[in-house]
């Protein structure tokens, strides 16, 4: 692994190096025996870079591991977090950034796939707000953003996963995130270190192994008295519209950068009624989430996650995200942007504005 790290360092003098971000259950360079996230992208060139950042782990934490991935040193997640969300506040140790010289005269590019849209986005308003002790970022940091199918305002899955759409912060007591949350606390504990090499979910920061807490501790995790699970500093929450939003109420566009955006989805209008595009070459597990989110409808006694919020906005889809949550922040306001029909319209390029090829949103 550590080979890896030193064969990935981008030098200084290089061109920017492009920053692929994972999304949920998700992983970098070197994990799951090799495999790739991205498709091979980063065995192109060595200016690709795949972070292995928590595959479940918050927004937050995540946004400040990129950091540190790049930059080097010890994963710093904030002296007022770290308390609030009961982990410890230093993570991992990168002895060598993976851009060392990452300055304004040396920004990156960044992609985000799913949730890794928001982690960039919300990196970026770090940078501009100096949020890393140490450091005099700024946002000029970032040259350019690009979203692929990114959860920029949250998603209906969650709630057909398990969340609350009440408040978009707590799990229902029986669903499928329950399995999944006993699933790695059990993993996590028991940290057998082939297997956490193998594939790692990121909660290292809570400290939920054996040799840590022991068998009352696995008790506690279990009874949702403690972890990551019991404080709300996990991935899903982010990615309701409740917590999309109150992530995006934070954020901004910067008006030196580049944004580009790439939606999609699996749907299509049949007699005025949203169903999934096409039953052929479609797995049927896919197809029936597809579904599943057509019919997506928000409970009638609980509030409305947003003013102005409709159902049927909500409905086209690809399975996993809403397309109306990939174009580009929505809620609470609306960023820059711009539909591109041809490509021609890109030309110039122009920073501080979300661009969004058409053709791609209508796959």
């Amino acid at each position: 692994e550590e080979d890896d790290e030193r064969r990935g360092v981008v030098l200084d003098g290089s061109p920017p190096p492009i920053v692929l971000v994972h999304g949920i259950f998700g992983f970098g360079k070197g994990r799951l025996g090799g495999m790739s996230y991205f498709a091979g992208a980063e065995k192109k060139d060595d200016r690709v870079l795949v972070p292995d950042l928590g595959s479940l782990t918050s927004i937050h934490d995540r946004a400040r591991e990129l950091f540190y991935y790049l930059k080097g040193g010890q994963v710093d997640y904030g002296v007022e977090h770290s308390q609030v969300y009961g982990h410890t506040r230093f993570g991992r140790i990168y002895e060598t950034g993976h851009y060392p010289v990452w300055d304004e005269q040396n920004p990156v590019h960044f992609v985000g796939h799913s949730a890794g849209a928001q982690v960039v986005r919300v990196l970026h308003q770090m940078l501009a707000e100096k949020a890393f002790p140490g450091h005099d970022t700024s946002e000029d940091w970032v040259l350019s953003l690009t979203s692929l199918s990114g959860a920029l305002n949250g998603t209906t899955r969650t709630y057909y996963d398990g969340m609350l759409a009440e408040d978009g912060r707590s799990m229902k007591s029986i669903c499928l995130l329950q399995l999944c949350r006993l699933g790695v606390i059990v993993y996590d504990w028991l940290d057998i270190p082939w297997l956490k090499n193998y594939y790692n979910f990121g909660f290292d920061h809570f400290e939920m192994s054996w040799r840590k807490v022991g068998f009352s501790g696995l008790v506690d995790l279990l009874l949702g008295n403690t972890g990551p699970f019991s404080s709300g500093d996990w991935i899903l929450p982010d990615l309701t519209i409740q917590g999309s939003l109150k992530i995006n109420s934070t954020l901004k566009t910067f008006p030196n950068t580049f944004y580009f955006s790439y939606a999609t989805k699996r749907t299509r209008k049949l007699f005025g009624i949203t169903v999934p595009s096409s039953v052929l070459g479609v797995h049927p597990m896919l197809f029936l989430r597809v579904l599943q989110m057509c019919m997506w409808r928000h409970p009638q006694n609980a509030p409305l996650p947003y003013k102005g919020y409709r159902d049927e906005d909500w409905e086209d889809n690809d399975g996993a995200l809403n397309t109306i949550s990939m174009t580009h922040p929505r809620i609470p306001i609306e960023h820059p942007n711009r539909f591109v029909v041809d490509d021609s319209d890109c030309n110039p390029l122009q920073p501080g504005i979300w661009l969004v090829p058409c053709y791609q949103v209508l796959l």
